[in-house]
C-alpha cells in the first residue's frame, strides 16, 4: 500500500504520545506535561465540530507556543464541517489534526461520530479526504480494534485499509474493543480485553503505515517492548496521575537530554506561567488540578495535594498556595531523611 510518508532511520514523530483526555488535557495541562517532555506529542481534548464552528474558537483552538509539537483532535461525521475545522487548525498552526474514532460515550454515539464510526468506513474515508483536501496537515485517525461485535481481524482490516486509500498514514489503535450498548467510558477503558497482537499484526500488514499503539500501556519498559512492533505509543491516564512518568521520556525513547531533572524543577518551571495566568484571571486551581499527582510515591505527596485540594479553588487564591504545598513535601522529606553518620 503506498503512503506518502518517507521511510527513515528518524524516530516516527508518532514515537511516544499522550492521549487526548476529556476534561483533562487542556493548554494548561499540555504546558505543564511538556516541562517534563519536550519530545512527546501532545493532544487537546476532543472538540467536536459544531463547538468548534458555532461557540467560542478561542477558548477550544487556545493553546501555548511551547506545546509544540500539538495536534487537534476532532469529533464529527460531516464531510463539510471536518474540512472547515480542519483547515482552522492548520490556520491556527497545529502539527496535525486527528479524527475521533474511538470515543463510545452515549453522547457521541447520538452526535454520529466516535466508535460509532467504525462501522462506517466509507464515511470516516470521506472525512478524511475532506481534511486532507482543506489542509497540509497530516490528517490521522484514533479508533479502536473493534466495536460491538466485530469479532475478527479482518473487520479492523477493512476499517484501516478503506481509510488508507483516502490517504491516511496514521493510525492510533486503542487496543481494546468498544461496546457502544452497556458498558460506560470508564467501563470500555477497563473491561473489553487488550489485544496487542491485532494492533501488532496491523503492522506487518501495513507497513508503510505509521501505527500507535494504545491502551493500558503504564511504564516506560512496555513502551519499549511495543516500539519493537509498532512505530508509535501513546499514554493516557497514567501520564497524567503519574507526571512524573514522562521525566526519562526524552532520554530512553529519543536519545535526547531530559529537560527536568527534579519534580522542584518542574514547580520552579511552572511559577512564571501560573503568575502569568493569574495576572489574566484564571484561577489558580484550573491549572494546579492538573499537577496533583506530581510527587506521587514521594513522602508529603498527600500534603502536597491535600493542600492545592483545599485552598487552590478559593478566589483569592495566589502562587502562594502552590509554593506552600511544595514546602510540606520539602519538610516532610527532611523529617523523613535519615540523620546524618558522624
Amino acid at each position: 500500500m503506498n503512503t506518502q510518508t518517507p521511510q527513515t532511520d528518524q524516530p516516527s514523530p508518532w514515537r511516544f504520545c499522550i492521549a487526548p483526555m476529556m476534561d483533562w488535557s487542556d493548554h494548561h495541562c499540555r504546558y505543564f506535561w511538556r516541562l517534563i517532555s519536550r519530545q512527546a506529542l501532545l493532544y487537546t481534548e476532543m472538540v467536536t465540530t459544531g463547538a468548534l464552528l458555532h461557540g467560542d474558537r478561542d477558548r477550544f483552538l487556545h493553546y501555548n507556543a511551547d506545546e509544540h509539537p500539538v495536534a487537534l483532535q476532532l469529533g464529527g461525521s460531516d464531510t463539510g464541517e471536518l474540512a472547515q475545522c480542519a483547515k482552522l487548525a492548520e490556520q491556527w498552526e497545529y502539527d496535525e489534526v486527528n479524527l475521533n474514532c474511538g470515543c463510545p460515550s452515549d453522547r457521541v454515539q447520538s452526535g454520529r461520530f466516535g466508535a460509532c464510526l467504525m462501522a462506517e468506513p466509507q464515511l470516516v474515508a470521506d472525512c478524511v479526504k475532506a481534511m486532507r483536501d482543506a489542509c497540509e496537515l497530516p490528517v490521522t485517525v484514533k479508533h479502536r480494534i473493534g466495536i460491538d461485535d466485530m469479532e475478527s481481524y479482518s473487520k479492523l482490516v477493512d476499517f484501516v485499509s478503506t481509510i488508507a486509500e483516502a490517504g491516511c498514514e496514521v493510525f492510533i489503535v486503542h487496543a481494546r474493543k468498544a461496546w457502544l450498548n452497556g458498558l460506560s467510558p470508564k467501563e470500555n477503558r477497563e473491561i473489553p480485553p487488550l489485544n496487542y497482537l491485532w494492533v501488532y499484526r496491523l503492522k506487518q500488514d501495513f507497513p508503510d503505515l505509521q501505527i500507535v499503539i494504545n491502551g493500558g500501556i503504564t511504564t516506560l519498559e512496555a513502551c519499549e517492548t511495543h516500539l519493537a512492533q509498532v512505530d508509535g505509543v501513546m499514554l493516557g491516564r497514567e501520564a497524567y496521575h503519574n507526571p512524573w512518568r514522562l521525566a526519562e521520556v526524552d532520554a530512553r525513547l529519543f536519545g535526547m537530554d531530559n529537560p527536568a531533572h527534579s519534580r522542584d524543577d518542574v514547580v520552579g518551571a511552572l511559577l512564571p506561567y501560573v503568575e502569568r495566568e493569574l495576572a489574566k484571571g484564571t484561577h489558580l486551581n484550573h491549572i494546579t488540578r492538573h499537577i496533583l499527582g506530581l510527587y506521587q510515591g514521594v513522602p508529603g505527596a498527600r500534603k502536597f495535594r491535600r493542600h492545592l485540594s483545599e485552598n487552590a479553588y478559593k478566589p483569592d487564591a495566589g502562587i502562594n498556595v502552590l509554593t506552600t504545598a511544595c514546602q510540606l513535601v520539602r519538610e516532610t522529606l527532611e523529617h523523613t531523611r535519615p540523620p546524618a553518620v558522624a
